[in-house]
């Protein structure tokens, strides 16, 4: 088994927070799509055996010691997921040709309010590919895909960027339906064995994935990572950052701020200096959306004083997610925006179970009728009560974080809410802020084209 920190001279560890979007002196991203450009800043990945059936793997134990949890929404530690899929391809004797593991990069961010994965392929797209080719060798993978949405922008540059490469794995990209439900692991791949990018019922892809084969399905900003530990080590990567989620996270920041965008931050950073990093706020602010539109609600006096980290940003009622922090300007209506999003939402669904195909559509008609100043007491006690039925009687996840999502926006906007029930509103600006891409039909029809 070889150690990872072994490394020529032309690779130094990157100095400060600009880990995965290195920044020149002028400010400006630096320009990585070039491969040996990014090679003279990051140096190349260290050469190593491959995986063996049942046998720990070097990488596995850097992350470990880097204590590396996934960025894509779960926060989950990465090693264990990696050392998972080990050990089902062990159980299952699956290292025998055509049977090996599958290594599934999630770049589809299927949350509108997000853009760091767009921004972190555009500008440093070679890390990613090295972390997919890191994982592969660690878990004995022979093949390897990157997932975008079909509707996404940069799949010319990431074509041209994958023909720059020579890897032992060969990396296809993949264009999936852009829903939002086709961004859940179990639907990613579903979509590469059978062609339909649905959730599946209780899916485990690190037993069952790609064609039956053990998968780890990782976010991009998760891989990026890898390839930044593969070069310089856990303990360098754990020097910044919480103890309970070391290193650095992007976070996209939007609504009320100057300079809305995707920024940088070691975690643990106060919410406060994520918003000073963006030029600070624009008026007063209403609540603040965490996690994106599966997330969930959080006043400002309870969030603007907390530490950027999963722990902490739950501890004040959000969730990190995947590294949503929009503001709402309180001159906009909260009922009104949280309306638009279920209703979108609910048209996201694939329409598989009940909760999706009618508890979504209800919770939107519920929110029109209080957006609208129709509703009265007894229609905010009936969604109070449907909420409950919705959460965590899913096939996916999709439900509860709707129910999360409105549930907590009740709670942070109950004094709109009220001034709604009394048939008026304080909200003084008419537009929406909050990106919601055009809808579909609500119910949501049972699966078809759009996820094939």
């Amino acid at each position: 088994m070889m150690g990872f920190v072994t490394r020529g001279a032309a690779s130094q560890a990157p100095a400060g927070l600009a880990r995965l979007i290195p920044v020149g002196q002028s400010g400006d991203p630096v320009d990585l799509r070039r491969y040996q450009a990014f090679l003279d800043h990051y140096g190349p990945l260290p050469a190593r055996d491959g995986a063996r059936v049942g046998q720990a793997d070097a990488l596995i134990v850097e992350l470990d010691k880097a204590g590396l949890r996934g960025r894509g929404g779960g926060w989950f530690p990465t090693a264990r997921k990696v050392r998972a899929v080990m050990e089902s391809a062990a159980a299952r004797r699956s290292w025998s040709k055509g049977r090996r593991p599958v290594v599934l990069a999630n770049a589809m961010e299927g949350e509108p309010a997000s853009s760091k994965d767009a921004v972190l392929l555009r500008h440093s797209p070679h890390l990613v590919l090295d972390g997919i080719q890191a994982l592969a060798a660690a878990v004995g993978a022979d093949r390897a895909y990157l997932a975008v949405h079909r509707a996404g922008p940069g799949h010319a540059q990431l074509e041209a960027v994958l023909g720059e490469r020579h890897d032992p794995v060969a990396v296809e990209l993949i264009q999936l339906p852009p829903r939002y439900v086709a961004s859940e692991e179990s639907a990613l791949a579903h979509w590469v064995g059978d062609g339909l990018a649905t959730p599946v019922a209780g899916g485990r892809p690190f037993l069952r994935g790609v064609a039956g084969r053990p998968t780890a399905v990782l976010n991009v900003e998760t891989l990026a990572h890898v390839g930044l530990v593969a070069r310089f080590g856990g303990d360098w990567f754990a020097g910044v950052g919480t103890p309970e989620a070391p290193g650095t996270a992007l976070v996209t920041v939007g609504g009320a701020v100057r300079g809305p965008g995707v920024v940088e931050i070691a975690t643990g950073t106060p919410v406060a200096e994520v918003i000073d990093r963006c030029g600070g706020l624009v008026g007063e602010v209403s609540g603040f959306l965490t996690g994106g539109y599966g997330g969930a609600w959080v006043s400002p006096q309870s969030l603007e004083a907390a530490p950027w980290s999963p722990e902490s940003i739950a501890a004040a009622g959000g969730v990190v997610g995947a590294g949503i922090l929009w503001a709402l300007d309180a001159r906009q209506c909260p009922i009104r925006e949280m309306h638009r999003v279920v209703r979108w939402m609910a048209g996201e669904s694939a329409g598989q179970c009940g909760p999706c195909r009618f508890g979504l559509a209800a919770i939107a008609s519920d929110l029109d009728l209080l957006g609208g100043h129709a509703a009265t007491v007894a229609d905010l006690h009936r969604i109070r009560a449907r909420l409950p039925l919705v959460a965590q009687r899913g096939g996916c996840k999709h439900p509860d974080g709707v129910a999360r999502f409105v549930t907590t926006g009740l709670h942070v906007f109950q004094e709109e809410v009220a001034h709604h029930l009394r048939g008026h509103c304080t909200a003084t600006a008419g537009e929406f802020t909050l990106p919601v891409p055009a809808g579909r039909p609500t119910p949501a029809p049972l699966p078809g084209r759009d996820f094939r």
